[in-house]
């Protein structure tokens, strides 16, 4: 059944909005495998808040770090080993794997989450911003996964609309564009999930 990771070309781009209104689209379990930073809570609270899916399909993290950090970094002030084996993939399916920041994001000082990615097989969907500088920054995350033997299932954007940026990360990456996700005001689980239900047709994620 349906699997995807969902990895960004930056942090702070909304991935997190996005991973919550697929999973929640799909009916699926949610898994972020590491989350830096805890302060302002942590990003599976976000999706069961928006997603609108039961809180058992919302699993638990392997790794809660308690920093803002890449999680290399974090780990290490946390006095905290990260064990590859603890990332092995859950069972669950349908399943939204979601990354931290982007795609060469250290998980420790010899792995990224794309060398993770590689490993677990599954298609990834990157998210990307609509404005100035997202290409380059596209254009190098989708060669980077590709690069680790990586499917690229596509490329979600988020913001407002910008044809000819979009259009041309999908021609240049050869990569399918799946849609684009408006910014959205009033970010509700309904609001959401009916922007969501818009903004990406019913194939996009067969």
């Amino acid at each position: 059944m349906t699997a995807f990771v969902i990895t960004g070309t930056d942090t702070g781009i909304g991935k997190t909005v996005f991973s919550a209104a697929l999973a929640g689209a799909l009916g699926a379990h949610y898994w972020k495998p590491v989350q830096s930073g805890l302060e302002d809570g942590a990003d599976a609270d976000t999706v069961a808040r928006l997603s609108g899916l039961p809180a058992d399909r919302i699993l638990p993290e392997a790794y809660r770090l308690t920093r803002p950090l890449s999680p290399h970094r974090a780990a290490e002030l946390d006095g905290v080993t990260i064990d590859p084996a603890r990332l092995a993939l859950p069972p669950h399916r349908p399943l939204v794997v979601e990354g931290a920041g982007g795609a060469l994001v250290p998980i420790t000082r010899a792995m990224t989450f794309a060398d993770v990615f590689g490993q677990w097989g599954l298609p990834v969907i990157v998210v990307a911003r609509t404005g100035l500088g997202t290409i380059n920054h596209s254009l190098l995350t989708i060669e980077a996964l590709r690069a680790r033997g990586v499917t690229v299932h596509g490329v979600a954007f988020v913001g407002d609309a910008n044809p000819d940026n979009e259009a041309t990360i999908a021609e240049m990456g050869r990569a399918r564009r799946l849609g684009r996700l408006p910014i959205l005001r009033d970010l509700a689980p309904d609001n959401l999930a009916a922007a969501f239900a818009e903004s990406f047709g019913p194939d996009a994620f067969a």
